[in-house]
């Protein structure tokens, strides 16, 4: 079995502890590349290379620089071996990656085929911490994609879903099926664009956010009065109440503002009584 649309040599075999499905398919690395909208002033990271498929897709796009973020010190070498002249290629694993660093002062666009076993914590991580992103493009397991992309009041509508589009727009662009890759997938992919909300949009204690997203789906088909009652945590209840949302309801049939509300209220009564 031979790798469709085949644009480099894959050895050595992809590492299922990384979590390795090479893309392969040129068309769709061109329509991933085009996603990011691509300028000549453009400053790009992507994550995973691995045999560079999309790596030279981005190549062939208008940009300033190409950093390559790659765990696997195989391809990290091959693809600095193979380096255009404005790409970079850097051993680095993406989790440990100082995603702050990425500041309005220094911008970038990131973009990869993420491994599904890291795809979430990363998104997270990236959206939140780095204030300076212009533009993402990245393809994860479909059910990922979904939950990241749903609205309230949905199945896929969870944790990941608030938080992510507390801090970006996610838009659900295509999927994409398992032979499109080497070795193929077991699961579809998909294909999301996010483009991040402007910092004034943005919650500002997140920290708080992200321990009521961990409460509340923690028990997400429970009532929020049932779930708070039962739990040690002052002002909680009573943030509910100064939000104005009823108590009734459940976590996922509130809306991502209703969260940064009734953490805002949660937010003050933690401060009054530190």
């Amino acid at each position: 079995m031979h790798p469709p649309d085949e644009v480099t040599a894959l050895s050595p075999a992809a590492k299922k502890s990384l979590g390795q499905h090479f893309l392969c398919q040129k068309t769709i690395c061109r329509r991933i590349a085009a996603l990011l909208l691509p300028q000549a002033e453009d400053c790009i990271i992507e994550i995973g290379p691995g045999p560079g498929a999309l790596t030279c897709a981005l190549e062939a796009q208008p940009h300033r620089r190409l950093l390559l973020l790659e765990k696997d010190s195989y391809w990290a070498a091959e693809r600095q071996r193979l380096a255009k002249q404005h790409t970079q290629s850097v051993l680095m694993d993406a989790l440990r990656f100082p995603w702050q660093r990425i500041t309005p002062q220094c911008t970038w666009k990131i973009v990869g085929n993420l491994p599904y076993n890291i795809a979430s914590p990363l998104i997270w991580d990236i959206v939140s911490r780095a204030t300076g992103w212009q533009r993402a493009i990245f393809m994860v397991q479909k059910e990922v994609g979904q939950r990241l992309a749903a609205g309230p009041g949905t199945g896929h509508y969870g944790a990941l879903s608030v938080w992510v589009q507390s801090f970006a727009q996610p838009h659900l662009e295509f999927f994409v099926k398992p032979g499109a890759f080497f070795p193929p997938p077991k699961v579809n992919s998909a294909v999301l664009s996010f483009t991040p909300l402007s910092l004034k949009n943005r919650p500002t204690r997140p920290d708080v956010v992200a321990k009521l997203l961990r409460i509340c789906f923690q028990q997400r088909r429970k009532q929020l009065g049932n779930i708070f009652r039962h739990l040690r945590q002052p002002g909680l209840m009573e943030a509910l109440t100064s939000s104005g949302i009823d108590a009734t309801l459940r976590p996922e049939a509130l809306s991502v503002t209703d969260f940064h509300n009734m953490a805002k209220f949660w937010a003050l009564h933690l401060d009054n009584t530190s």
